[in-house]
């Protein structure tokens, strides 16, 4: 794809007719999703939550599939950024979730990895804050290997936590992005984006995106777009 067909800003991605034109021909984070991807986040907003919904939501668009999906907490995480709202999530999903909370890591990543073993679940969303012991590098390497043993995908959410030792075939940084005016009603919320890093992963290079959900897909821009969208209305918005 040359210079000249990318979308200059954010907007410009964000506007229908140009996101239309981006599904066919960019890149888009939710294909060949891996089974096991983390995403390191803040506490302090919900931007890692909104993102691992819009991947997995993202990964399943291209067939259909009614099963549940599972979102397991640790009770630290729930302090930070809340439960998640059942009306705030997409019409489709509001029926489907299980929501877990935890206690300890230990009793997150048991659920975690159970879940995983159902292949009635349609996905799996963790959130947990820190670096507890029992997420070392062998609890890790046991929840990639269950999840493609079952194809169960997991986005696990880091919150607050130093980049460790993992078997995680992607792994994100991210935080909010300042949303785009929104093109008909200056005055309504933007639309969902998202300054992510893949600092590692196995099926795509490394590199740093604006990644803007619209309900119809995830597509992404380049980073420099989101100081354009920033000036034009600053209105941060994390999915979730």
């Amino acid at each position: 794809m040359s210079r000249s067909s990318m979308p200059k800003t954010l907007s410009d991605l964000c506007d229908v007719d140009a996101l239309a034109a981006a599904r066919s021909t960019r890149w888009r984070p939710g294909l060949a999703a891996p089974a096991h991807s983390e995403i390191f986040a803040s506490g302090c907003e919900g931007g890692g939550a909104g993102l691992a919904l819009a991947l997995a939501c993202d990964a399943l668009r291209s067939c259909e599939n009614s099963r549940p999906v599972l979102w397991v907490q640790d009770r630290a995480a729930v302090r930070l950024t809340g439960r998640p709202y059942r009306p705030g999530l997409p019409p489709e999903l509001r029926r489907r979730l299980i929501h877990v909370v935890a206690e300890k890591a230990e009793d997150a990543l048991f659920a975690l990895e159970e879940g995983l073993r159902c292949r009635d679940l349609a996905f799996v969303i963790g959130e947990m804050t820190g670096n507890p012991k029992a997420l070392d590098f062998t609890a890790s390497r046991r929840l990639s290997l269950t999840a493609e043993k079952h194809g169960v995908p997991l986005w696990l959410v880091r919150l607050d936590a130093e980049r460790d030792l993992s078997s995680a075939r992607m792994r994100w940084n991210v935080r909010a992005a300042a949303s785009p005016p929104p093109r008909w009603n200056a005055a309504a919320p933007g639309t969902p984006s998202w300054h992510a890093e893949l600092f590692r992963a196995r099926a795509h290079a490394p590199g740093e995106w604006i990644l803007c959900d619209d309900g119809g897909s995830l597509v992404a821009a380049p980073p420099h777009s989101v100081g354009v969208a920033a000036a034009a209305g600053d209105r941060p918005l994390a999915a979730g």
